[in-house]
């Protein structure tokens, strides 16, 4: 049977997704910036992008705009913020254990000379509260901040970062990566005193080159890329259509049944991790249960190399990752940032697998996995031990 267990990487899309994209680009495929009743038709896709967005959020559609991805908004947030705010202070903040669309824009921005302040976490991937206060300083103009942890599942504390913040520094930004934590989590930026929010829609089983950015009404902020003027100037280029209609449908699927299956995947995690467990020198990595995300599984199997045992597992059809997908093909780098960070032992760094579940995963498919590893993990330290 298939097992595909890496949905932190992409995830398959909703029919309902596919069904309305095929529409849009078939039928509807009209300019939506034309005047004429094709270009209405399209328009009209997105204004249903932005009820449904406007809805799940609870901001205003004007704070939203449509990007190619999670990488692309948070190119526009830190960058646009960075250059549009410079002249009130040069220092931004960030976590140690960010994705590289955040970790290596802030490199650039250094490059251009800012100054960023990279906060550490604990064993668990948690930033501390009170690093970040300290971190602080008059002339700090961003604070970015991802919601949930790609590589081991790690929530942080977004809604108290966000208090915190307004009361020390009211006119410093708070931007936060929301790419793995929309769609199993409600996010609401206004409550939580977030001004910018990075999604990306084929994490949420909509199609992949689509996302999203807020920008609260009182940021100021540049645009990066320059053309025809589209989405207020911030972000020229006529709008992907097919690929905005099919990230609302996705967002609305998700969240129609957002309670439910939160329960289930958090049961499966459980049940991996109670499985996995049962082998010996077997390390999860971060918190589990309801302090981490429902959806990812970190797990260090002592003695094997992750690559060995990602290949052996995909010739069962098992589809797994070796950390972060936008690195996993770099070996030097592969979950280095996270797993570094949360101070993890050097033998385990190449010997972790991440696996992560769906809306489709099934109690079969977990089951599948975890008899793949009772006989492949003894096999392969066999192998490599001496």
């Amino acid at each position: 049977m298939e097992c595909y267990l890496d949905n932190s990487a992409t995830t398959r899309c909703f029919d309902s997704v596919a069904d309305l994209m095929t529409r849009v680009m078939c039928l509807d495929y009209g300019n939506p910036s034309s005047m004429h009743r094709k270009g209405v038709q399209a328009e009209q896709y997105l204004r249903y992008a932005k009820d449904v967005f406007s809805g799940i959020l609870k901001v205003d559609g004007k704070e939203l705009f449509f990007t190619s991805g999670g990488t692309e908004s948070d190119n526009m947030a830190l960058i646009g913020c960075a250059f549009a705010n410079c002249r009130a202070g040069r220092h931004l903040i960030t976590t140690a254990i960010e994705h590289p669309a955040i970790l290596q824009t802030m490199q650039y921005l250094e490059e251009q000379g800012f100054e960023v302040t990279y906060l550490p976490v604990d064993e668990w991937g948690r930033i501390r509260l009170s690093d970040l206060e300290e971190a602080l300083r008059p002339d700090t103009i961003l604070v970015s901040i991802m919601h949930t942890n790609n590589e081991i599942g790690s929530l942080q504390p977004i809604a108290e970062a966000g208090a915190l913040i307004r009361r020390r520094n009211p006119s410093a930004l708070f931007h936060v990566d929301a790419v793995q934590g929309f769609g199993k989590f409600r996010i609401l930026p206004r409550k939580m005193g977030i001004d910018l929010l990075s999604l990306s829609g084929h994490k949420i089983h909509g199609p992949k080159g689509t996302g999203l950015l807020y920008v609260n009404g009182r940021v100021k902020i540049h645009p990066i890329m320059f053309g025809g003027g589209q989405q207020r100037g911030l972000r020229s280029g006529t709008e992907n259509v097919p690929g905005i209609a099919g990230l609302a449908k996705a967002a609305e699927e998700i969240y129609s049944g957002l309670d439910a299956d939160t329960q289930r995947l958090y049961a499966l995690k459980q049940r991996f991790i109670d499985g996995v467990l049962q082998l010996p020198d077997v390390q999860v990595n971060g918190l589990t249960g309801r302090d981490s995300a429902p959806h990812v599984i970190s797990v260090s199997f002592r003695g094997v190399r992750s690559e060995v045992l990602l290949h052996a597992l995909e010739e069962r059809e098992i589809y797994v990752s070796a950390g972060s997908a936008c690195s996993s093909n770099r070996p030097e780098t592969a979950g280095s940032a996270t797993l570094r960070a949360i101070g993890l032992d050097r033998e385990l760094l190449g010997s972790t697998l991440r696996f992560s579940l769906s809306v489709f995963t099934t109690q079969e498919e977990i089951d599948y996995a975890l008899n793949a590893l009772y006989e492949l993990v003894p096999m392969l330290r066999k192998f490599t031990r001496r």
